[in-house]
Order: C-alpha cells, then sequence, then structure tokens
C-alpha cells in the first residue's frame, strides 16, 4: 500500500504476460465483487457521500466509476476479439460522469450489482481465450494499439486501485 492517496497500490504497469500472471489476472477479476461489497459495507450514507482524498470522489462515486468503466470496457474485449485489424474503441468521459446526477447518489446497489454481473461475464469470456487471442489488438486514444493482455492487467489493476481508494479511505477515517 501506497501513501499516495491518488494511487494507493501505485500506478498501473503492464507485465510481460504469461499463462500464471494471466490466471492470477482472471482469479482477481473473479473476486473483485465481493471484495468492493466487503469494502463498502455498513458504510452510511454520509460516509458514501465522503471523498476518498481532497478533491477526489466520494466513495459512491467510485463504486459508480468501477461498474461504469467495466460496462464500457468490456465490449472492448469483444471487439478486439471479432474485428479483422484492430479496433478503435471510444473512451469514457469519466470526469463528466462522475459529475452527473446519478453518479453522485449514494445509492450504490444497483452500480454493485452491476459490477458483479459485468466482472461475471468477464471472468466466463477471459476464461474461454487462447493464448493467441490474448495477443489480438485494439486502439486506446490515449495508450495507442494494446493488446487483450493489456485489457486484462489493466482492468485487473482498476478494481483493486479503486478498491483501496474506499479502503484507505475507511482506515484512514477509522470506519
Amino acid at each position: 500500500m501506497s501513501d499516495d492517496l491518488r494511487f494507493p497500490i501505485g500506478r498501473f504497469s503492464f507485465s510481460q504476460p504469461s499463462k500464471p500472471l494471466r490466471a492470477a489476472c482472471i482469479a482477481r477479476f473473479r473476486d473483485a465483487p465481493g471484495l468492493l461489497r466487503k469494502a463498502v459495507a455498513g458504510l452510511t450514507r454520509e460516509q458514501l457521500a465522503t471523498p476518498y482524498r481532497p478533491g477526489g470522489w466520494t466513495l459512491a462515486q467510485v463504486v459508480h466509476h468501477l461498474a461504469e468503466s467495466d460496462a464500457n470496457s468490456y465490449p472492448r474485449l469483444k471487439y478486439a476479439l471479432a474485428e479483422s485489424t484492430p479496433p478503435t474503441v471510444m473512451v469514457a468521459p469519466q470526469e463528466i460522469w462522475a459529475d452527473l446526477p446519478d453518479a453522485k447518489s449514494t445509492e450504490i446497489e444497483a452500480s454493485l450489482a452491476m459490477f458483479d454481473g459485468i466482472r461475471g461475464r468477464w471472468v466466463q469470456a477471459w476464461e474461454s481465450l487462447s493464448v493467441r487471442d490474448f495477443q489480438r489488438q485494439w486502439r486506446h486514444s490515449t495508450f495507442g494499439l494494446v493488446t487483450v493482455d493489456f485489457l486484462l492487467q489493466q482492468y485487473d489493476w482498476h478494481a483493486r486501485h479503486h478498491t483501496a481508494h474506499i479502503t484507505a479511505c475507511r482506515a484512514r477515517s477509522g470506519w
């Protein structure tokens, strides 16, 4: 755990793909919804409305963001697998989305259920891929041409990163 409130588990770093690394990432994909639910268990509406750091999103916004980000990113895998040439995939304007009224709601159950469902589908998809499938490519507006392996590692990190925002805020706040 890092002392950097913005990156409590450190910044994302892509590692050389391997069968054991893929298996570990997929296992963490499977575990992520339960860990997120555990991180928010028992929080009050006031606590969910608390920013995880000064100037940061509220804990509820983090939950909504995780669900929306996965919903937006899961199709990237499908496009990368289905298209004959690397597709350019739209990237969500997360800062704008986080400022919309629904993202400011402390009602998080629908987002938790959404995250559960999408992660379940993603695990099924990851487990069905061949080594060659993990090498398929797609184009990201920020990162450029990347592989399905990159997507796996990035979204494994993403869920751990944001869940750590919540657990670190809870620890600092004594909740």
